[in-house]
């Protein structure tokens, strides 16, 4: 069966009349579905500001990878349904069975349906001016963003989830979903998984909700502008009737967090700590699914949620976050290094970096009998009498490390157990060794650069503390490294006195040394913080 193509690289002859400003002129668009170079495409409408309850069918539930197939608008001005829309629309692609399952749409339906370029201007025109309402509306407005920008214009609109508005307003509902929360508070619901049918349910939902939120006492101050809240559109009621205090604020909420995860409130986000520490992301299970750490908890999860996530994976993952829990460090050197430990501990799901917990291989060091220092690779198991320099995830990475060592500090293969001969290594047959693998290159010389190959990857000074910030005014954190090796960390009060590297040792918590602290610690300590210090030991 044909269905039409229309990809975001094949040119697919249409006509399209959209106003776009470019240095301030207007022209018209013509031409195809590949656009570039778009400044930005300004609809003629003019409309006062309303809500646009959409909701979409889609191939799938990843937009960058995924289609919609249908498509519903129904306007409401804050009293009323004034204006609706709905087509389906050929995804240019075969629907997978199991949507045509879920949703009836199957390709027969779609043939002859339009591609979505020839529906995006009469979507722009529709939504112009309103606020971008779905249950669910992460989902909804990432496809509309995905499919607007394959056609080189960026589409953008402020949202309001009606999930997070029902939570609000209807607490204790056993389910949110649309079709049980409409059934559950007597919302027909006609065409579920059709995208008129369930468009048609959020705009009765939503009707609801904002008569739930209607109160009899007026606003004692006005809102803030109508581009800003919903409750500008109910500034258009009829005369003597003003919004209550209570339904301006829930939806001026409702907009602030619509980006805030389904299952996480805004006073969970009000609630965390603007101060250093790890913090835990929990699913509804109480399981960790991700650690993470900064010196401002609320900022960072705050970035975290303001990101607009496109991919499957990342909308699951944020889809899952049902609460949150956090440890303060004081100390950001003390943060970086207890998110590293507890990556490793918990493996938590959606972190991908640091969970590697054994480090089997490493680089050695060892001084032959005519004073050449020797780097080489091996497992960390083999060498029990030696602790690494530096310890790595097998001896692949520990051979390829090793090899780009050599490469960058002019070292020698042969030394670094890099090229077995008896002779000289192959480097200085191609006069890239200076000889020290036949005895020409004095050792003192030599091992000066073995020495700045070392220090490039491991501490500058043998065994030190580091002392910053604690928890409160009256507390310091401690973190001790002896010979090279990273002991752990450990809090003090401002009464504590140390001039011996094992009085601190005694006051601290032993944690692991490995590849991904010994980073942490020399990355940090290169960079002086204010209220920190670096205390050596010979």
């Amino acid at each position: 069966m044909p269905i039409v193509k229309a990809t975001r690289i094949m040119r697919v002859a249409f006509f399209v009349r959209l106003p776009i400003k470019v240095n301030s002129v207007y022209a018209t668009l013509q031409g195809s579905i590949f656009v570039t170079n778009l400044v930005s495409i300004v609809p003629t409408l003019s409309v006062a500001l309303l809500y646009a309850i959409i909701d979409l069918e889609t191939t799938g539930g990843q937009p960058t990878q995924d289609r919609i197939t249908e498509i519903a608008i129904f306007i409401h001005d804050g009293e009323k349904i004034v204006d609706q829309y709905s087509t389906l629309l050929n995804p240019g692609r075969q629907i997978p069975f199991f949507i045509t399952q879920l949703t009836g749409i199957n390709d027969e339906m779609v043939r002859d349906a339009p591609p979505f370029h020839e529906v995006a201007r009469k979507v722009v025109e529709m939504t112009e001016g309103c606020v971008f309402v779905a249950h669910n509306v992460r989902f909804d407005y990432s496809f509309l963003k995905k499919e607007f920008a394959d056609l080189g214009y960026n589409y953008s609109r402020k949202t309001l989830c009606t999930v997070r508005l029902s939570r609000s307003l209807i607490p204790g509902q056993p389910s949110y979903s649309l079709g049980k929360l409409c059934q559950n508070i007597g919302i027909p619901l006609e065409g579920r998984h059709r995208a008129a049918g369930d468009a048609h349910a959020t705009a009765i939902l939503f009707d609801r909700l904002l008569k739930i939120s209607q109160q009899d006492e007026a606003l004692q101050t006005p809102g803030t502008s109508a581009a800003d809240t919903l409750a500008a559109v109910d500034a258009v009621a009829p005369a003597g009737k003003k919004p209550s205090a209570r339904k301006v604020k829930a939806v001026q909420e409702a907009i602030k967090t619509a980006l805030l995860p389904p299952l996480i409130t805004p006073q969970q986000v009000a609630a965390l700590p603007q101060e250093a520490g790890v913090y835990y992301f929990h699913n509804e299970a109480g399981e960790v699914i991700y650690v993470g750490k900064s010196i401002n908890i609320y900022k960072r999860i705050q970035q975290h949620f303001a990101v607009d996530y496109k991919s499957r994976k990342s909308l699951e993952f944020k889809n899952s976050i049902a609460d949150i829990t956090w440890e303060l460090t004081g100390s950001e050197l003390v943060a970086l290094l207890y998110e590293s430990h507890e990556i490793k501990r918990l493996k938590p799901l959606y972190n991908r970096a640091q969970r590697r917990s054994v480090f089997p291989a490493g680089i050695f060091l060892r001084t032959d009998e005519n004073g050449y220092k020797h780097l080489y690779y091996g497992r960390a198991d083999d060498h029990s009498e030696s602790h690494p320099l530096i310890a790595l995830g097998n001896q692949f990475k520990a051979k390829g490390f090793l090899f780009h060592k050599v490469s960058k500090f002019n070292l020698c293969q042969k030394l670094c157990d890099l090229y077995k001969t008896t002779g000289s290594c192959f480097d200085y047959q191609v006069h890239r060794c200076k000889g020290a693998c036949v005895g020409l290159e004095p050792p003192e010389e030599y091992n000066l650069r073995v020495e700045q190959a070392i220090e490039s990857f491991t501490y500058e000074h043998g065994s030190f503390v580091v002392i910053g910030p604690g928890r409160t005014p009256f507390e310091q954190t401690i973190v001790v490294v002896e010979n090279g090796r990273y002991l752990g960390f450990g809090y003090v009060d401002d009464t504590f006195s140390a001039r011996r590297l094992d009085d601190f040792k005694e006051v601290i918590t032993r944690y692991n040394d490995n590849k991904d602290v010994q980073q942490i610690i020399r990355q940090y300590v290169r960079t002086k913080r204010r209220g920190e210090k670096v205390k050596v030991f010979k």
